[in-house]
């Protein structure tokens, strides 16, 4: 997997993505720290908020972004997207009111929103090999998760030296280190689209419509789903379940977030063979299966087992909802670059950017809201159901062949990036 890393372009740019993963693991300890310290028992509402915030500049923003910015070179738009979210990260040590950390948070949530997508969609440009690519793909899933149990740590290792203000200066400072790895890295030529020439709104829309146009796309979609439920419940339910239902301490919050994402790793150390040999659709829909019935394991776990055995189940189920969840994130991409040309390509990385994060704003209050209003278990039962139904959608739409080549549409009508070409041209 490793041997990826050769390419001199894509190990800066993976660098640049580890550092600055490891700069906004640091925003996320500092930033519930600064809600506690502006709000005391409201924190969780306070984080709550921005974190909807966060979701809705992802949903609402990334598409409106990419289709300004389609024309312009890739470099100065991520450099300036890093730059935009360093600025704001060093705006938090400074922030006395509540309101002032959603202002902060639109604004550097809206330059993730441009530099994400931006980012996915370059790197099928550095690694034009498909098992490159596949490799990158799974070095990319174990960066995040090992982020997800690194930078908690390195956190509180930090904490016993320095205040928690001083941590946004690790976020800020991942951030430089992100622009500066990019402004030196020569990217490839095909970085500027020029075949699309068509309105603001018509390029906004662009991506969603070739989702909806490609029959695996649009079983992705389903997949974005069945990966929110068990995210959710991991997410937004683990600490209550383990510290207020099994009366357990703190440390063991740490060892079954630490399962969901050791589950996730191996699969993503796994992916590669796996997808030489199984497939990126036997793979996905493995992972749509399991998530459903892992989720339906938890809800009679937490219904129904003692606190003892309770435990055991949780950690062995949030290894299987984390290796679920791997199955279906680590190949997505190669989905997204077969579906797409060079010029359409970033349009379809925003959209499963936007769409996917769509999905979280219906599972994470979901999960909340369900879980204070009936307890965990229902909140797990009514997560499980959604589950079911992505899972029944992504088998239902995922044709077991397809006709058409790549860049090409499984349906039988033409393409929307067909005919967006044919009247570009026509116009020309």
């Amino acid at each position: 997997m490793l041997s990826v890393l050769s390419n001199a372009t894509y190990r800066r740019l993976f660098l640049a993505q580890v550092v600055a993963l490891v700069g906004t693991g640091l925003l996320t300890v500092a930033l519930g720290l600064l809600a506690f310290d502006l709000a005391g028992s409201n924190a969780g509402a306070v984080l709550g908020t921005a974190l909807l915030i966060k979701m809705l500049a992802y949903v609402g923003l990334a598409p409106v972004i990419n289709a300004m910015v389609a024309r312009l070179p890739k470099k100065p738009v991520l450099v300036g997207a890093d730059l935009v979210r360093a600025a704001m990260a060093l705006c938090l040590p400074f922030i006395t009111e509540a309101w002032q950390i959603y202002v902060v948070i639109f604004l550097l949530q809206s330059a993730s929103a441009a530099f994400t997508p931006a980012f996915q969609s370059l790197i099928p440009s550095v690694l034009r090999d498909e098992r490159d690519y596949t490799r990158a793909l799974s070095l990319s899933r174990l960066a995040y998760d090992m982020e997800a149990l690194v930078s908690p740590a390195a956190a509180a290792l930090l904490l016993t030296l320095i205040s928690y203000n001083n941590l946004f200066l690790g976020t800020v400072a991942g951030f430089l280190f992100s622009a500066a790895m990019v402004m030196i890295t020569t990217l490839p030529r095909a970085d500027v689209v020029k075949g699309l020439t068509m309105s603001v709104w018509h390029r906004t829309t662009l991506g969603t419509r070739l989702f909806w146009a490609n029959r695996r796309l649009r079983s992705l979609l389903a997949l974005n789903v069945v990966v929110a439920a068990p995210t959710a419940l991991v997410l937004v339910n683990t600490v209550v379940y383990v510290r207020d239902v099994l009366h357990r301490p703190d440390a063991d919050l740490a060892l079954a977030l630490a399962c969901f994402g050791i589950g996730s790793m191996v699969v993503a150390l796994s992916a590669p063979r796996l997808l030489e040999r199984a497939g990126d659709r036997r793979v996905m829909l493995t992972g749509a299966a399991v998530i459903p019935i892992a989720l339906a394991g938890a809800t009679v776990a937490i219904l129904r087992a003692s606190p003892e055995a309770g435990w055991w189940w949780l950690l062995g189920l949030w290894f299987l909802l984390g290796a679920g969840n791997s199955a279906i994130l680590t190949p997505s991409s190669r989905l997204l670059r077969e579906a797409s040309t060079e010029e359409t390509r970033p349009y379809v990385f925003t959209a499963q950017f936007s769409l996917s994060h769509a999905c979280y704003i219906v599972a994470y209050p979901l999960s909340g809201w369900v879980g204070a209003a009936a307890g965990l278990g229902w909140a797990a039962f009514a997560l499980t159901i959604l589950a079911i139904l992505g899972s029944a959608g992504a088998f239902l739409s995922w044709p077991r062949h397809s006709r058409y080549g790549r860049g090409q549409p499984e349906t039988e009508e033409q393409s929307v990036e067909q005919s967006a070409k044919q009247r570009a041209s026509g116009a020309r």
